[in-house]
């Protein structure tokens, strides 16, 4: 609670008549701001608007008696030693966002107001009571606080934060802006959109989390399987008897958990980038501002989502133009090793080439003897119908069969004897 001493005070009648305090219920009978009227120090409740029974309770409506036994949650949050302030010393006193927790549990919700405790007087002056006036800010509180966090995600998203740290990040955020327990949960879609992964889900326990990775997207595959294949949210009040969660039913009780709304998260063309979910650990209908939290995160989830896969999309991009580029360098550079190899082969069978012309040219005049000098210590009486020689300059003659042998088994071995049909004779042998 905040409260401001002497801030914005109303100034109070000079005497509580009758006729102002009609005058004031009726002020203030239709309006939206929470009014009441206590008189003496015990606070008894004289009269209230529509306005405060339905901020406190409808069921809680009653006039007659001390308001800590309308509202006994008040005692321990500081209220009742303000009213008690208040009426001890006349001076009024003014609250600004003052959080209060109306309600026991489980029926408990927090709400704030903006409200004044304004002492009554009698005709002498004497404090007789106290006007309680005051308008709940919850809404523009809650707004305030899921506009700042909204903000603070939109920038993570601007500065291209990991995926990871700002679904998290979303997760906790919501989670603490829910009045009451709630537990997040964020599935992202396969690029095939048939299985749904763990993408964050902070409060739900590990073993849970570990199940569900990798589920069917699918009718009756519990909430988010079921939202993620209608495209539409799915609200399960009450996961011990909904047909949705009947594989997933003694999951969800060792989890704790009792409900389960999920939203689609879509990218701007339709398709699916995963689901966003609310759990609670007892069975719960939503409310409206739920649901609209729900789209708004889904919509901020989808931002990020898409932004993420655009990321992943240009670093693969980027990583197969380096790839390229890395293999066409490969390629130019193993070119070059081969020109520049075929160069050096070239050169060589140039200049082997001049040594064989040299070779044959030298053995051209040797003479030519009549019978085979390739035939060894055995000598082979064969004509000599081929001239061989090598580029070292050695020749011989010999005939076809011993001239074959030795240019099949000596690689520097070549016909030099083409002028005197020697290679004809050896072709046509």
């Amino acid at each position: 609670m905040t409260a401001v001493p002497g801030e914005l005070p109303i100034a109070s009648d000079p005497a509580d008549t009758g006729q102002s305090a009609e005058d004031l219920r009726t002020l203030f009978g239709q309006s939206i701001a929470v009014f009441a009227s206590l008189v003496g120090p015990e606070h008894l409740v004289e009269t209230a608007n529509p306005a405060f029974f339905a901020a406190i309770g409808e069921q809680r409506a009653r006039t007659g008696v001390p308001l800590v036994e309308v509202m006994p949650e008040l005692a321990d949050q500081g209220f009742i030693a303000l009213l008690d302030q208040v009426y001890r010393t006349g001076e009024p006193y003014t609250g600004r966002d003052a959080r209060i927790v109306l309600g026991e549990e489980p029926h408990a919700r927090e709400a704030y107001f903006d409200f004044t405790y304004e002492p009554r007087r009698d005709a002498g002056g004497t404090v007789i009571g106290i006007r309680v006036i005051g308008v709940e800010t919850t809404q523009v509180k809650h707004a305030q606080r899921l506009m700042a966090e909204h903000r603070a995600m939109l920038e993570q998203i601007a500065r291209q934060a990991p995926l990871a740290e700002v679904l998290d990040g979303m997760a906790r955020c919501i989670e603490n802006l829910a009045p009451q327990e709630m537990l997040v949960s964020v599935l992202l879609a396969d690029p095939d959109g048939k299985h749904l992964r763990h993408g964050a889900a902070p409060s739900l326990p590990d073993f849970y989390n570990q199940a569900i990775d990798g589920i069917a997207t699918g009718e009756g595959v519990g909430s988010c399987g079921t939202a993620a294949h209608r495209r539409e949210p799915v609200i399960v009040t009450d996961i011990t008897a909904d047909p949705f969660w009947t594989d997933f039913r003694d999951l969800a009780g060792r989890a704790g958990l009792a409900a389960c709304w999920s939203t689609p998260i879509l990218a701007r063309d339709g398709s699916l980038l995963g689901t966003f979910a609310m759990y609670h650990r007892t069975p719960r209908v939503p409310q409206d501002t739920d649901l609209a939290l729900a789209r708004v995160f889904a919509g901020t989830a989808a931002l990020a989502i898409e932004r993420h896969h655009i990321e992943q999309a240009k670093l693969a991009a980027e990583a197969q133009a380096r790839a390229a580029h890395d293999e066409l360098a490969k390629a130019v550079r193993a070119e070059r090793e081969l020109r520049a190899e075929a160069e050096q082969r070239a050169a060589a069978a140039a200049e082997l080439t001049a040594q064989v012309r040299a070779a044959a040219a030298a053995q051209a005049t040797a003479p030519h003897p009549e019978r085979c000098q390739l035939g060894g210590t055995q000598e082979c009486t064969a004509p000599a119908e081929i001239k061989i020689a090598d580029s070292w300059g050695d020749s011989a003659w010999g005939c076809p069969g011993h001239v074959e042998e030795a240019i099949l088994n000596v690689r520097a071995v070549f016909i030099a004897s083409e002028e005197l049909g020697g290679l004809a004779a050896y072709l046509n042998r």
